[in-house]
């Protein structure tokens, strides 16, 4: 069974209270695109992301809000701005990397949220069953265009009845395989 490859470029999950100091009391954000997984999108609102070395500008906030802040970057971006980002699953963030948010009204430090995503497939109870995996379980994913053909391993299962099926890798994953559209699990 193949599935749906999406390439999650770098991004900020924030909190109400972060929201808050970032763009005013009591502001919400509005939405520039609903996502492929049900109930997110990519919200209008952007901030810079300061690291030791440099910021990075303009990086979309997706919503809704959560009940942790996180930044999810690509290795790249976070080398380039001077953030040592573990790889990790989102909502894994104890102990990670360290930044600060700049929005309109005000600044966030982040004395930790940075990650750098694991590759993951979301995965809806029946397409689980279909495809033969359980949650947690770490499988290898082949994907890529016409000459840049490449088997992902170490790629976990998140298995949830809200989530629609489809695999999440960032942009240097992408990038690899000239941006994948589809993905079969091979082993």
């Amino acid at each position: 069974m193949k599935f749906l490859v999406e390439t999650s470029a770098r991004h900020v999950h924030v909190t109400q209270e972060a929201l808050d100091t970032l763009f005013g009391k009591g502001y919400q954000l509005t939405v520039k695109k609903e996502l492929s997984q049900p109930g997110q999108f990519a919200s209008n609102e952007r901030v810079t992301v300061v690291g030791p070395k440099k910021e990075m500008a303009n990086v979309s906030i997706l919503g809704p809000c959560r009940s942790a802040n996180q930044v999810e970057l690509s290795a790249t971006d976070a080398r380039s701005i001077g953030i040592a980002a573990p790889v990790r699953e989102s909502g894994d963030i104890a102990g990670s990397g360290a930044c600060k948010l700049v929005g309109p009204c005000g600044e966030v430090e982040l004395a930790e949220g940075v990650i750098v995503a694991k590759r993951h497939i979301h995965v809806t109870p029946e397409d689980a069953e279909k495809l033969g995996v359980k949650d947690k379980q770490i499988v290898k994913v082949a994907c890529g265009r016409e000459g840049r053909k490449l088997i992902f391993d170490d790629v976990v299962i998140r298995v949830h009845r809200n989530f629609a099926t489809a695999m999440h890798i960032d942009t240097d994953e992408s990038n690899a395989c000239l941006g994948a559209s589809e993905g079969e699990i091979v082993e």
